[in-house]
């Protein structure tokens, strides 16, 4: 694996704590990549769904797809800045969260994949799913998961 060490975040202060702690386990002499993800937009917005009609234009969803893909690259500089890694290349990934790492992964011969995760537990995990889980499963390298409820504990 020749690729870069993927850093993870979606602008949260456990994920730039998550990246800290990898950058402190990995090193900073490595080839990394920045990247946040902005899962798709809901097309029955314009579409809409049964009987009930769009609630907004094509131009829209346009509007607040672009906005939401600049809140995403402003995480990515924020997050850059923070951590001392202005010069480090930023990505900005679509679609699901957990399949958009694993497949950017995967495209780039990745050493590594860095992400935090928030500790959720029992009910609320079963049903919302885990980013981090899913990443740990299916991604083509090693993965660092820093867990911020055992960090908080200790």
């Amino acid at each position: 694996m020749n690729g870069p060490v993927i850093l993870c975040t979606d602008g949260s202060e456990a994920a730039l704590r998550a990246l800290q702690a990898g950058l402190d386990l990995l090193g900073r002499d490595r080839d990394l990549v920045l990247v946040t993800v902005v899962e798709a937009g809901d097309p029955t917005l314009v579409t809409g769904a049964g009987f009930q009609g769009g609630t907004m234009t094509p131009d829209e969803f346009d509007a607040l797809e672009a906005a939401r893909r600049q809140a995403a690259e402003e995480i990515l500089a924020d997050t850059a800045e923070r951590l001392g890694l202005t010069d480090v290349p930023k990505e900005v990934l679509g679609g699901a969260t957990g399949h958009a790492i694993c497949a950017y992964a995967r495209e780039h011969d990745a050493q590594a994949i860095v992400l935090g995760t928030r500790g959720q537990r029992g009910l609320k995990r079963a049903l919302l799913g885990s980013v981090s889980d899913h990443v740990v499963r299916e991604a083509p390298c090693p993965v660092v998961v820093s867990d911020e409820i055992a960090r908080s504990k200790t």
